[in-house]
């Protein structure tokens, strides 16, 4: 890792790694974990049921936090330049964002969800997305650089 590494992506990366864990966490502890961090009931049960549903859709939040936590280390300048890291990170920021922003739109899509749970996800999402908006501001003229 380089000294002159961003502090925000470096902390939206980690922020991401955990995210990723806590939800790998759902998928091997099972039912009581999908409660507590406020995935419904049905989750919750479908997962004691042994049914592939909330594995699936689970992996691939993992799978996609992952990838972002990278992109992250990547536009600190922690690890080597992974492809379209602009791109990437403008996408990742506004994905973030949006869903901090939109969970009242949301909350009738999914009705099982606690208002606890709406609240402190969003909240979650406004925090990651700010600190991979404010990187990636910081990061800008070296993100455009050819051989950065």
């Amino acid at each position: 890792m380089h000294s002159s590494s961003n502090k925000y992506l470096l902390a939206a990366a980690i922020c991401c790694f955990f995210a990723a864990l806590a939800h790998l966490g759902c998928i091997i502890f099972g039912g009581d974990w999908y409660r507590f961090f406020g995935a419904g009931e049905q989750m919750a049960r479908m997962a004691e049921q042994g049914l592939w549903y909330p594995t699936i859709v689970t992996s691939v939040i993992v799978l996609v936090l992952s990838v972002w936590a990278l992109y992250g280390l990547s536009g600190a300048g922690a690890i080597k330049r992974l492809p379209l890291t602009k791109l990437a990170l403008i996408l990742i920021t506004s994905i973030f964002l949006l869903r901090g922003v939109s969970f009242v739109g949301l909350m009738p899509l999914f009705p099982e969800n606690s208002l606890t749970f709406w609240l402190v996800s969003s909240g979650i999402c406004l925090v990651i997305g700010s600190l991979f908006a404010l990187g990636s501001w910081q990061q800008w003229s070296v993100l455009g650089a050819k051989n950065a």
